[in-house]
């Protein structure tokens, strides 16, 4: 079977659950896979190993500024008659299935010629009644219309009664990963330099990424560029983890079962319905400000974190599919959900060495707190 695989590149979550759905395809060499991807520079892209000569597209994305979607800037950049082009020209025919990982090139070219498509990612979860603010009407029309395909399966931190499959995500470091003081920060969207002022007046070590690494940083912040490996292995070992309210990153941090501080990128419908569905299942401490004071105060009381032990998702699809997909949507989403593991633990993952004990309470008043970030 050859199959057309489109990923959205906008965000670093979909291409880490294409590594993993790359990794399962290469158990099945009946499985012939080419990739693509679109919604980023392609030389923006790295570790783009596993994914062999892949294609790129221009596609669609969003502009994000100091922590926003900026509406005009998003319109201003986008190409349509390029997207029409690279819609109308792309072989879809030539392979038997076309995969979309809400990537619009992919999903219309197949659309267009009804070729027969799949969905796969977080974003078709919200065909279905699931936690989202009440502006979501129109966003949930958007979504519908940015990658459409004939059969989709959703993925969510909870199923909320509905076929909706757990996350691609699996611990990637061992168990026994000593933790140590630091804390892992990635908030790519966030104004850069405000939110290192804001890292500075704390008595914390801070581990941060998606910041560019020649910027002025303080002695207890650490500015690192991108990196899968290091990432992974900074996240295993750090004592707790702040971040956006994207998907992948956190369904992977609650492997580890490390305390997350989250902040929705606001106006993106996907994170503010993240951010509820968060807060509704306890997963996370949600806040509207990423400042000093915040997080101050939130790493002063100890937070816990929740960890859960995923299934192998992306073997399973993988197996659906060379075996011909008969099995319903309800049964491969209550098959995988069986074997989800969940258990709230300290700040680290079962198995780590002794948690930290618990330091002297640190004095925050001093802390200006508040401005934006």
């Amino acid at each position: 079977m050859k199959i057309l695989y489109g990923v959205q590149g906008t965000g670093n979550g979909h291409i880490s659950r294409a590594r993993a759905m790359a990794e399962a395809f290469r158990q099945f060499p009946g499985l012939e896979v080419q990739w693509l991807f679109s919604g980023r520079p392609p030389e923006k892209l790295f570790a783009m190993e596993a994914f062999g000569d892949y294609w790129w597209r221009e596609g669609l994305t969003f502009v994000h500024k100091e922590g926003k979607i900026d509406q005009i800037a998003t319109a201003k950049q986008l190409n349509i008659s390029r997207l029409l082009q690279d819609i109308r020209e792309l072989p879809v025919l030539d392979f038997d299935l076309v995969i979309s990982d809400f990537e619009p090139v992919t999903a219309w070219a197949a659309k267009k010629r009804n070729c027969p498509s799949l969905g796969l990612g977080h974003q078709y979860a919200f065909n279905f009644a699931i936690p989202a603010p009440r502006f979501g009407w129109s966003a949930r029309a958007i979504m519908k219309m940015f990658a459409p395909v004939q059969v989709s399966l959703g993925m969510h931190w909870h199923h909320f009664g509905h076929p909706i499959l757990p996350p691609i995500a699996q611990a990637h470091a061992n168990a026994d990963t000593a933790q140590q003081d630091h804390v892992l920060v990635y908030l790519p969207f966030e104004h850069a330099e405000p939110l290192l002022h804001q890292l500075a007046q704390l008595p914390h070590a801070f581990i941060v990424y998606g910041l560019p690494t020649e910027l002025p940083a303080a002695d207890n912040i650490v500015l690192k560029a991108p990196s899968v490996e290091g990432f992974r292995a900074d996240v295993a070992s750090a004592r707790a983890v702040i971040c956006n309210s994207g998907f992948e990153l956190i369904a992977e941090t609650l492997t580890q079962g490390k305390p997350i501080l989250s902040r929705p990128l606001k106006g993106q419908f996907e994170q503010e319905a993240n951010a509820m569905a968060l807060t509704q299942l306890q997963l996370a401490r949600v806040v509207e400000n990423m400042d000093a004071l915040t997080i101050g105060r939130w790493l002063q009381e100890q937070p816990r974190g929740v960890h859960i032990d995923w299934p192998d998702v992306a073997n399973t699809i993988v197996q659906w599919i060379a075996d011909g997909r008969s099995e319903s949507q309800q049964q491969l989403s209550s098959r995988l959900w069986a074997n989800v593991i969940p258990g709230r633990t300290g700040a680290g993952r079962k198995g780590n060495a002794a948690p930290r004990p618990t330091p002297p309470a640190q004095d925050i008043d001093g802390i200006k707190g508040g401005e934006s970030t």
